[in-house]
């Protein structure tokens, strides 16, 4: 547009973190003149800010966008709404409302598309489209501009075939292919009906027709883009479309040398050859697999609807550490429906020796609209009436335990997912037998340490990698020879390239030039760029 114009229309944001952009919004913008008429995109702005970000200051940087009320048409403020992001956003409402009542406030995102009226932020809104909004907020925009005005508050979105929709990709500028992780997508909903899930909602998966997909993520390529999220969320279901998507970067990759980085989200028991053959052909560093094992649990996934072959499932994992390069990342779920902890620990335990590289361990959270509320009664199920909505007791998991597993599972991610403390770990989850027994149960292990360092610290934030072994020191050195856990701890102290001087170390650690220690953080800085990817944004990215 313009730039000394002032947007008639401004589409925001509040992104977990900067490395995030919004691919809802984006579609949005590629679609205003198809779905409004020709000229809505040259009113438009995109602004987008983090949730982290002082409210009072996002508001002033959207009222200096918008630009005093207009004597005219309105001013339009159309606001992506996720279950991370909807605390800070009514408050920016309420805020921008107060400044500029004229304003025309239209909210759109998976956590206004159901229970609207339950909703704080949805009473404070002009408009709300829900479920799909590419074609609907643009036909909306061009309502509330040229009129007639709409009579409706509540606006069910319309799902267009998918060729009837324009790709978002040129709306990344520039800065975004440079600085920022870049969502994508070849297909949009799923055939499976996990009822945690709010993809249980779809009839099926709907695939973009993949050829035009190619051309965009080439279009995307040839401006410098490296870093691809696709945010399918059953990537392997169609096998045909899966290994012409793999030969684009395989290609790109044997021709240029390209420092890529792709993310995919996989089905964990559907894993054919002629994918394995792809797969396998990738170089490291390249490869993220999400992998959703969830639970294995048996009478769980029942209760959930869950379809998943749970040997066929561990027969993949290990396949694919031996076989390929990727960096798998695998999600299990705690509070989920007649789960046990032990029941969970069994799982934890079966997950953890397969040997995947990161093991994200979350606690059931119910999305609005997701079919999990249905068990709510029978299995005793109690969230938190705040977002993000994480169950607080079930029938069989007491309030304190869930507590406790959440303490567990902040630990986990400092120790185990960070990459920090490979050999010191192994001396925790797997310690020598006590007394002629072995067998222990690693996530028994660690439990026990997680217990014994909240007892200690009181908190599961503000502990530094430091602060961190001399801990472990403490801890493990109940059980073991002081000098085997200092020198697990000197050797991941020291792979991980960090240069201060923990107490259980001094006098060990040699000086090191900043190169060194900078070469030495290679497992360190690629674990944290895995956890980078996986920001909350993978929610939904799709709608306002």
């Amino acid at each position: 547009m313009n730039p000394t114009a002032r947007p008639r229309i401004v589409l925001v944001t509040l992104n977990a973190r900067y490395i995030h952009a919004s691919l809802g919004l984006r579609y949005l913008l590629a679609n205003l003149d198809r779905h409004g008429g020709a000229g809505l995109l040259a009113l438009a702005e995109l602004r987008e800010y983090t949730i982290s970000r002082p409210k009072q200051e996002v508001v002033a940087d959207l009222l200096a966008t918008l630009g005093p009320a207009p004597d005219t048409a309105p001013q339009i403020v159309g606001l992506g709404v996720y279950i991370w992001n909807v605390t800070q956003t009514t408050e920016v409402i309420r805020l921008l409302k107060a400044a500029r009542p004229d304003l025309k406030i239209v909210l759109g995102g998976p956590e206004v598309s159901h229970e609207t009226e339950q909703q704080a932020i949805t009473h404070l809104a002009d408009h709300v489209i829900t479920g799909w909004g590419d074609v609907s907020f643009a036909k909306l925009c061009r309502a509330l501009l040229d009129g007639p005005q709409p009579l409706m508050k509540i606006i069910p979105g319309e799902q267009p075939p998918l060729a009837e929709l324009e790709l978002p990709y040129a709306e990344y500028s520039a800065a975004d292919l440079a600085h920022r992780l870049l969502y994508v997508e070849a297909s949009r909903g799923c055939p499976f009906k996990c009822e945690f899930c709010l993809s249980a909602l779809d009839k099926t998966a709907w695939g973009f027709e993949l050829d035009r997909v190619l051309a965009a993520l080439d279009a995307l390529y040839q401006r410098g883009a490296r870093t691809f999220k696709f945010v399918d969320r059953t990537f392997n279901l169609k096998i045909d479309h899966s290994v012409r998507i793999l030969q684009f970067f395989l290609e790109r990759i044997a021709s240029q040398n390209a420092g890529l980085f792709l993310h995919f989200e996989v089905i964990p028991d559907h894993l054919p050859e002629r994918l394995r053959a792809m797969l396998a052909q990738f170089p490291p560093g390249v490869l993220q697999l999400e992998v959703g094992v969830q639970t294995f649990n048996v009478a769980v996934q029942q209760t959930i609807s869950r379809r998943q072959d749970n040997d066929a499932t561990e027969a993949n994992l290990r396949w694919l550490l031996a076989h390929t390069q990727a960096h798998l990342h695998v999600d299990l779920i705690f509070g989920l429906p007649g789960e046990t902890l032990q029941s969970f620990a069994d799982g934890f335990d079966r997950l953890l020796a397969i040997g995947p590289h990161e093991i994200q361990l979350g606690i059931l959270k119910r999305l609005r609209g997701a079919p999990i509320a249905r068990h709510s009664t029978t299995h005793g199920m109690v969230y938190a009436p705040e977002p993000p909505y994480t169950v607080q007791h079930t029938a069989v998991v007491d309030a304190a335990t869930l507590q406790r597993f959440g303490r567990l599972a902040r630990y986990w991610e400092l120790l185990a997912n960070s990459g920090r403390f490979a050999q010191t770990l192994a001396l925790l989850l797997h310690p020598p037998a006590v007394d002629g027994r072995a067998g222990v149960s690693p996530f028994w292990c660690f439990m026990a340490f997680s217990d014994w360092l909240w007892q200690r610290q009181g908190s599961t934030h503000r502990l530094t990698p430091e602060a961190l072994v001399d801990a472990l020191f403490d801890y493990l050195s109940q059980h073991l020879p002081q000098a085997t856990v200092r020198q697990a701890l000197l050797a991941d102290y020291l792979a991980s390239g960090a240069r201060a001087n923990p107490k259980a170390l001094h006098g060990l650690l040699p000086r090191r030039t900043v190169s060194a220690a900078k070469a030495g953080r290679t497992l360190a800085t690629r674990q944290a760029r895995h956890s980078n990817q996986l920001g909350s944004e993978h929610v939904a990215t799709r709608v306002v």
